[in-house]
Formats: structure tokens, C-alpha cells, sequence
């Protein structure tokens, strides 16, 4: 009769069975952590939608559109909605049968260019309009053109603009007028019933200031520089709440910084340089923790003033609020962190538990000969 193997042996098939399925385990759990969360079962996933075309790759601009920019001298041998021009960009929509500009852009024209009414009328579909080095003569836009722009844009071009032809245009988000001379009145006559104006560039123009510009309450961009502008800078200024950048320079501006600009929350750039203004640079202007650190802020004595200093991380007061300027996006960047760190850690108690195992086997197999 054998003699019975020693009882420590006995557990040695049970320990390795502990250390396979501690290792099947191991293994289960780290392919999970690295896999990203799979859907409830009650929600299934929304493909991404993608916009058909109401129309065939096939199909053609508007017949008298084409001939509108035939007019133009425009080349139309090919769709001009395919391939456009390079120096006369064309942009048009997919409607059907016939597909329609939305946005046009002139460029480098020739001086005898002839822009006529009944081009401009056949364009009506135009949301953007633009002209830079255009010296053609201008015409009247049809009322039509001036309801459907949303952006228009003229640079060195048309020879002149009335005041009374750019205020039709009631319904621009952005508006551009530089280095061409504006028969009106005031500004006024330009802008007041532009209330959905966001960016207004009117430069090099011999405009003077119309006070009421403080009305355009969705403007985040004003750029009057380079006109005739005199008088002072109206006293409710800070109600153009909305505005992130504003250039007055090189104009005949005089009188003191009005208060109201430091209750323009979101302000980050500033140009008043070479006007008359008097006075000292207003103390919140250094307050203004939006003002851009590469665009230092620009005053009257044409002297740039240190942009505002950076706040001293020590200080409690504020400290939270600041971080959390820059909170956009930071619970999806923690989780990610969290993701990353969380496999790590269980990866790690594990092997250390097999560890311990492997001593053990190793241990009482070696007590296992000892007693034998």
C-alpha cells in the first residue's frame, strides 16, 4: 500500500486552478477597460444624417442668371457651379430645375465692366455680394438684391456708394466699405434700420460719427477708422454690449473715454489711436480680463498700454471663477483621465494577487519535499 502524498500537494491542483481563473479574469477585465461603453439595449444608435441634394449633380444654373454673368464678363463655357472662376468666385445652391447663385464675388475687373440693373435684378437669390478691385461704374440694386444680401463687400470698387442704396440693406449680418468715398449725410442714414448687423467695417470712407450706432446691439465687430469722424465718443458706448473688437483710430476724435466701455463684458481688442482725445487712459481698461494679450490695447496718445496683468495664482478671491472660463469641455477631458488611470489600477491589484499565489505554490512545494 502507497503511502498518501503530503497534504500540502493536495492543494496544489486547486491553486492552480485559483490562478487560471484569476488569470481568464484578469485578462476579461482588461480588454473591457480598454473598449469604449457599449449602447443600452434600449437605445440604439442614430446614424449620421447626410444631406442629399435636392437636385442632380447635372443640373444647371438659372438661364438668366448665366446670362447675367455673361454680362460680366464672366466665363460660363463651363458651369460656373462646378467650376468657377478663379479670380470670380461663384457659389450656388442645389435647388431644381435650375440651381441659383447664392454668393458671388468680383475681383480685378475690367474698368470698362458693365453692371447693370437688370444683371442685378436677375440675382436676386444672392445672400453674399462682394466687389475688391472693382473701379466700374455703380448702378441702383434692385430692391429684391438689397432684401436677399446677408454679407456685402466693397473694396476700392463701384467709384462711390450712396447712403440711401446701402441702408435698403436691412437684413446684413456683415458690412464692408473700404477706400470708397459714401455720399450720405451721416452714418446714420447707412445704419439705422441695420439691425442685425454683427461686423461693420466702414474705412477710409470721409464719414462722420452718428451716435446712434449704439443701437446696433448685436455688433461684435466696429471698425470706423480712417474716416472724419470728430466730436466725442458717445457717452452710452457700453451699451454695444456685444462687442469683442472695436477700431476708431486715425480719425479727429476728442474728448474723454466714456465709463460706459467697462460694462462691455467680452471686449478683447481696442484702437483709438491718433484721435484728439484728452484725459488719462481710464484705470479699467488694466481690469478688463478679456482684453487680448497679443492685441495690446491702442489709446489717442498713440502710447500702447500693457495689456492687463496676469492674476496671482496665490489669491483665493476669484481663483475658481477664472478656471472655470475654461471649463468648456473639461468633464469629457477628467473622464478621459479617469479611463485612462482606472485599467491601470486593477491591472495592478491583480498581478500582485497572483504573486502572492505564485509564492504560495512555490512555497509549499518546496515544504511538500521537505516533509517527504
Amino acid at each position: 500500500m502507497s503511502p498518501s502524498p503530503p497534504k500540502p500537494l493536495l492543494l496544489l491542483p486547486l491553486l492552480l486552478l485559483l490562478l487560471r481563473t484569476t488569470i481568464t479574469e484578469a485578462a476579461t477585465l482588461t480588454a473591457n477597460a480598454t473598449l469604449p461603453p457599449s449602447p443600452s439595449p434600449t437605445s440604439s444608435p442614430t446614424p449620421p444624417t447626410t444631406r442629399t441634394p435636392s437636385t442632380s449633380i447635372h443640373s444647371i444654373l438659372d438661364p438668366k442668371q448665366l446670362r447675367a454673368l455673361q454680362s460680366m464678363d464672366i466665363p460660363t463655357a463651363k458651369d460656373p457651379c462646378i467650376q468657377p472662376s478663379p479670380h470670380n468666385a461663384t457659389i450656388c445652391d442645389s435647388s431644381s430645375p435650375f440651381r441659383h447663385l447664392v454668393s458671388l464675388h468680383l475681383s480685378n475687373c475690367s474698368s470698362d465692366l458693365a453692371l447693370s440693373y437688370t444683371a442685378l435684378k436677375s440675382l436676386s437669390t444672392l445672400q453674399s455680394l462682394s466687389f475688391t478691385n472693382c473701379p466700374v461704374t455703380p448702378t441702383r440694386f434692385p430692391l429684391d438684391l438689397a432684401l436677399s444680401l446677408r454679407s456685402f463687400t466693397c473694396i476700392h470698387s463701384l467709384k462711390h456708394l450712396t447712403g440711401v442704396g446701402l441702408s435698403h440693406f436691412v437684413n446684413l449680418t456683415d458690412l464692408t466699405v473700404s477706400n470708397v468715398p459714401v455720399n450720405t449725410s451721416g452714418l446714420y442714414v447707412v445704419l439705422g434700420n441695420m439691425h442685425k448687423l454683427r461686423s461693420v467695417t466702414i474705412s477710409n470712407a470721409n464719414e462722420g460719427y452718428p451716435s446712434s450706432i449704439t443701437l446696433l446691439e448685436n455688433l461684435e465687430s466696429l471698425n470706423l477708422s480712417s474716416n472724419a469722424l470728430t466730436g466725442g465718443i458717445p457717452s452710452n458706448f457700453g451699451d454695444l454690449i456685444s462687442l469683442k473688437n472695436v477700431s476708431l483710430g486715425s480719425n479727429s476724435l476728442s474728448g474723454a473715454i466714456p465709463d460706459s466701455i467697462s460694462a462691455i463684458p467680452d471686449l478683447a481688442h481696442v484702437d483709438l489711436s491718433s484721435n484728439q482725445l484728452n484725459g488719462t487712459i481710464p484705470k479699467f481698461f488694466a481690469e478688463m480680463k478679456n482684453l487680448s494679450l497679443e492685441s495690446p490695447l491702442v489709446i489717442s496718445m498713440g502710447l500702447p498700454m500693457s495689456p492687463p496683468p496676469a492674476k496671482d495664482d496665490s489669491s483665493g478671491d476669484g481663483s475658481e471663477s477664472d478656471s472655470s472660463d475654461y471649463d468648456d469641455g473639461s468633464d469629457d477631458s477628467s473622464s478621459k483621465k479617469e479611463g485612462h488611470h482606472g485599467p491601470n489600477k486593477v491591472v495592478l491589484g491583480l498581478a500582485i494577487g497572483l504573486s502572492s499565489i505564485v509564492f504560495l505554490i512555490v512555497f509549499l512545494i518546496l515544504l511538500s519535499k521537505r516533509c517527504g
